[in-house]
């Protein structure tokens, strides 16, 4: 046998064991779906706590808010609302603020979503979705981006409030 066929013939096994071991070690780390859910509760118990935290404080800034938890078939989170009276044309009227944040159920797309719905004076101004993969979660990211969610809406609120 030449040279380069004993060069092929030990490339072609390296190659081979390279990708029984990748397969070994994708299997090892697949976790299974009862191992995903307790994922996602740990992840949903931590964030939840979180936007409950900050709901509170951001209600410490605009007094009259009520904190609520959230939880049941929409999700798990806490949101924060008031109404107050608006007068116009010397008429009075009620008007609506809230804030809900809430990390969504599992589901098999295996994905953890966090949602935020914000409304100022009965107007919608922030809606937003995020999606990640439960087993790529990096809680202070999700933390940071709840963080700028309520940030924005505080900044909405005061602008507008």
């Amino acid at each position: 046998m030449s040279d380069f066929e004993s060069r092929l013939s030990q490339a072609i096994q390296r190659g081979r064991q390279s990708a029984q071991a990748s397969k070994a070690a994708a299997q090892r780390a697949a976790l299974t779906e009862e191992q995903l859910r307790r994922l996602h509760s740990q992840y949903r118990l931590e964030l939840a706590e979180h936007i409950e935290s900050c709901l509170s404080k951001m209600g410490d800034h605009f007094p009259g808010f009520r904190l609520e938890s959230v939880v049941g078939d929409r999700g798990w989170g806490a949101a924060a609302a008031r109404d107050d009276v608006q007068m116009a044309s010397g008429k009075a009227s009620t008007v609506f603020s809230r804030i809900e944040v809430t990390v969504r159920p599992y589901s098999t797309a295996q994905v953890l979503e966090i949602g935020v719905r914000g409304t100022i004076r009965n107007k919608e101004v922030l809606q937003r979705s995020l999606y990640h993969p439960l087993t790529d979660a990096q809680v202070a990211r999700l933390i940071d981006q709840i963080d700028l969610w309520l940030v924005e809406y505080a900044e909405l609120y005061a602008a507008r409030g």
